[in-house]
């Protein structure tokens, strides 16, 4: 085993196809290029985005081990003891940043365990985006992820976040599978009060960015089609 343990460097990726000129820093591109190995929520899109910063590293010399909500924690921790031997390893989402509402978060945790540097690198997380963008509090926000599927449940859950808003003087922050958005989002406007502001950011960092509130009374007279674009949804008072 090396004296000198290498790191875990957490990797942010690209939101929106093409804009990883725009969204990346260099550091991103560097951390990459010095990297052998990784983690990666989909394999085959991890491929894919390093191939395209043109790193001059062939895709066939890196190795890559999946990290998915599927994959066993005792596997990972057998992965990651790598690091320990002086090689430096990298954790790719799926897109933004890697262990927000991500499963990269085991591996930054068996790092910590293992007493390992854990490095997270700048880049673009649609949950802090879409808080900036909204105009709510950035003071005291909440991010709970995805909502019930079942209809009945998640009614009762965007009444619950609603209220807390208004209570807590809190954001409630929240988002859906992108083929799954137009549902919610009229679930989100039969529910709430129609003085309820609503921000929908939708697309993060594309050409056709959308982030916008208004009230849900607004949105009711024209919504927005929102399937299959990647949204996050903001409540508040």
């Amino acid at each position: 085993m090396s004296a000198t343990p290498g790191s875990l460097f957490l990797i942010p990726t690209v939101l929106a196809p093409g804009t990883a000129e725009k969204v990346l820093s260099p550091q991103v591109r560097e951390t990459i290029t010095q990297i052998d190995y990784f983690f990666a929520e989909n394999i085959r899109t991890a491929r894919r985005f390093i191939s395209e910063l043109k790193t001059g590293k062939t895709i066939e010399s890196l190795t890559f081990y999946e990290l998915s909500k599927e994959t066993p924690e005792a596997e990972t921790a057998e992965q990651i003891k790598l690091i320990l031997t002086g090689k430096d390893m990298g954790v790719l989402s799926e897109a933004g940043c890697p262990g927000v509402a991500d499963p990269g978060a085991v591996a930054v945790k068996l790092a910590h365990k293992s007493g390992i540097r854990v490095v997270p690198l700048v880049g673009p997380s649609s949950i802090l985006l879409a808080l900036m963008g909204a105009g709510f509090s950035g003071q005291s926000f909440v991010f709970h992820g995805y909502l019930p599927i079942d209809r009945a449940d998640r009614s009762r859950t965007i009444k619950y976040l609603e209220k807390e808003a208004q209570q807590r003087n809190q954001t409630q922050i929240f988002m859906e599978t992108p083929y799954r958005n137009n549902q919610l989002l009229e679930e989100i406007l039969k529910t709430c009060q129609s003085q309820t502001p609503l921000c929908i950011a939708s697309q993060l960092t594309a050409p056709d960015e959308l982030i916008q509130t208004k009230l849900v009374q607004d949105w009711r007279r024209q919504p927005p089609d929102l399937h299959k674009k990647p949204t996050v949804f903001l409540l508040y008072k």
